[in-house]
């Protein structure tokens, strides 16, 4: 089976993949606190709302969502066509966020970015005066979600508050925390951010279940 797309021919391989893609991305933000309806990374609601006539139509992928307790903060969420995105798609992305108030987006991109582009992602970044904060995945990242893989333990990030009941309950400072790489891909799929701490709970055969806490840096 195959798919039509811009011209191109699209098999049903490509298509899957698409498809894994755009339900990692719900999955990840579900781990995130946001709100994810139930179907909306299911295989029919994205061959139904994502395909127009026998075409995937990347632009029809794009979706907003919002924290459970916190509906004014909204992630969107797009899938360029473009192999490589150039400083007019960022300019493009930030008219966007503008005219949908949203401050943030993730961009699931599938080739490269020029070196305007990248700097301007960096820019934005960089501070927090910033009015827009953009994330980067490429779609070989999201592919498989890493979550699931039966070696990676599960991963909560700390609220502020847990975190300074973590510090006040075992007499340390933020310093004395092993330490995460804001760059690890646990790090990213959390979308964690410099000073946050992540719980990760393994499982052991000896004592059952074990704790420990990374600050990322």
């Amino acid at each position: 089976m195959v798919y039509e797309t811009y011209n191109k021919i699209t098999s049903e391989d490509e298509f899957m993949r698409m498809f894994r893609i755009y339900r990692t991305t719900h999955e990840m933000l579900k781990d995130r606190g946001y709100v994810v309806p139930e179907g909306f990374n299911t295989y029919n609601y994205f061959n139904r709302h994502c395909v127009r006539d026998g075409e995937l139509v990347k632009e029809l992928m794009m979706f907003q969502v919002q924290k459970e307790h916190y509906p004014g903060d909204r992630i969107l969420v797009l899938f360029p066509d473009n192999k490589t995105i150039g400083i007019n798609y960022m300019k493009d992305v930030c008219v966007r966020l503008r005219d949908l108030q949203i401050g943030k987006a993730i961009i699931v991109y599938p080739g490269t970015f020029t070196i305007q582009a990248s700097k301007a992602v960096q820019s934005m970044n960089s501070t927090e005066e910033s009015l827009y904060k953009v994330e980067l995945f490429s779609e070989r990242e999201l592919v498989v979600n890493i979550t699931h893989h039966e070696f990676v333990p599960k991963h909560i990030v700390l609220s502020t508050e847990e975190k300074r009941t973590l510090l006040r309950k075992y007499n340390i400072k933020e310093t004395q925390l092993p330490r995460i790489q804001i760059t690890d891909p646990i790090s990213k799929y959390l979308g964690v951010k410099r000073g946050q701490v992540i719980k990760i709970t393994r499982l052991s055969e000896v004592s059952g279940r074990y704790i420990s806490y990374r600050i990322c840096y």
